[in-house]
């Protein structure tokens, strides 16, 4: 398959939770197929500007910012209301904001929980509810779902993540039956260990915790979970992106899809 068929050449991509991590990784990978780019997500405004100018000069798209606070249901509808603004529409949906918080079930914090599903499943839906009609107008929309091997698999300590994520996935499969022929897709993605400042953050508090080096902390994060003993990238989860929201993915809608070394295959 060669790149240039994959091209998204005036298309628009609105993308939460991309100014960091996987969803920069995406933004990245859209803009390079000439989509233009919504961004959101958190940076200081010198920061944000950065990295609109590098991208718009890298790869010659429209790169926009709105910095709405996805946890809020009004915000996510009205940035999907600016982001469809002065005659633009939003082609493609990228549903990728998510934080994490660690403990067991009896110790976990309520608001934690709350926030966990708000952000990462609740925007998902205010979302998708609030751009699938103009989607459905044109005849064409791409909504892309970043879930994790979490919506597949359980972990211990991690409750609302998980049952965020799994929410997530059922959230994709019913959008894709609600969406079949009329020119519109949604899938979902499932990282597994993807080297992110989310895990970044986990791999130092490894080290100090087991007073391990660096190497010694990736082994022992991978081991546990990962057998090709390797992290994915935000590229690779980029890439896996653009090829779902180009035409050679026009009929694959409803999956879920593994990007975990082997992880779910266990």
């Amino acid at each position: 398959m060669q790149l240039k068929a994959m091209h998204l050449r005036g298309r628009r991509a609105l993308i939460t939770g991309s100014t960091s991590g996987i969803g920069l990784g995406i933004a990245e990978e859209l803009a390079r197929h000439d989509c233009n780019i919504v961004l959101n997500g958190f940076g200081t405004p010198d920061e944000i500007a950065t990295l609109q100018r590098r991208l718009t000069q890298q790869h010659s798209v429209q790169v926009e910012y709105i910095p709405a606070d996805v946890s809020n249901p009004e915000a996510c509808r009205a940035m999907a209301l600016e982001a469809q603004s002065t005659s633009k529409a939003v082609d493609i949906l990228i549903n990728n904001a998510g934080i994490q918080h660690v403990a067991p079930i009896e110790d976990f914090p309520t608001d934690r929980w709350d926030a966990i599903l708000a952000i990462n499943l609740s925007s998902a839906f205010h979302l998708t509810a609030a751009l699938l009609p103009l989607m459905r107008t044109r005849g064409w929309g791409r909504i892309i779902n970043i879930a994790s091997v979490h919506g597949l698999v359980g972990s211990k300590n991690k409750s609302a993540y998980v049952a965020a994520k799994h929410g997530l996935i059922g959230l994709t499969k019913v959008t894709a039956l609600e969406t079949a022929g009329q020119g519109i897709t949604c899938n979902a993605i499932c990282p597994g260990w993807v080297l992110t400042p989310m895990v970044e953050t986990q791999l130092q508090t490894r080290m100090i915790t087991d007073n391990i080096d660096r190497a010694q902390a990736e082994h022992l994060l991978l081991g546990e979970k990962q057998p090709s003993g390797n992290f994915s990238t935000p590229t690779q989860i980029g890439a896996l992106t653009a090829f779902l929201c180009s035409d050679h993915a026009a009929n694959l809608t409803g999956a879920s899809l593994p990007v975990d070394g082997a992880w779910t295959a266990q």
